[in-house]
């Protein structure tokens, strides 16, 4: 099975900018609009398969750009969390083992 790479994006605003930084992070940062900045965590095609599965409202825009997209914003908190804890963007097996 091919392995894709499907990215989850994470909004970052100051508070979360400062812990990148503490967490060695930062330079991931993506910038976005109008200065706004992203973090990436991606997915490859059995966590995402996963996500969609457990997460009913979450979408994969297969037509564009290839993400996944409206996740409830508790789960884009607890990514971001396991993030700063792991100090990884390579994350979701941890994430998804508690689901």
């Amino acid at each position: 099975m091919a392995k894709g790479k499907y990215p989850i994006n994470i909004w970052v605003n100051e508070e979360r900018y400062e812990k990148l930084q503490k967490a060695g992070l930062s330079g991931m940062c993506e910038e976005m609009l109008a200065g706004l900045k992203v973090i990436r965590v991606y997915a490859n095609d059995p966590q995402r398969d996963k996500i969609l599965k457990v997460f009913p409202t979450a979408k994969f825009d297969s037509a564009t750009t290839k993400s996944i997209e409206l996740l409830p914003r508790d789960v884009k908190d607890k990514i971001f969390s396991v993030v700063i804890d792991k100090e990884s963007v390579d994350i979701l097996d941890d994430f998804l083992s508690a689901y």
